[in-house]
């Protein structure tokens, strides 16, 4: 994989948390902040795809029923 370099900064605390989590695991600072970037980059995008789909589901008017809601309350009401 083709790689390029990022500087970045962060609190002291971060930095240093990373440098701990780096001797624990015995993985670089490079691809513990490389995989921590992925990951949050991964979450973002699944949450703007619901987002989307969520958005064209109600423009189209697909919305629950008053018979499904009073079913899933039923299931979830204490």
């Amino acid at each position: 994989m083709e790689t390029a370099v990022l500087t970045l900064r962060v609190p002291i605390e971060v930095k240093q948390q990373l440098d701990q989590l780096a001797d624990a695991t015995h993985r670089s600072k490079s691809w513990l902040a490389g995989e921590a970037i992925q990951r949050y980059l991964d979450l973002e995008a699944w949450q703007i795809g619901q987002i989307t789909q969520a958005l064209a589901e109600a423009d189209a008017g697909d919305f629950a029923s008053d018979d499904e809601m009073a079913a899933v309350k039923s299931k979830y009401a204490a």
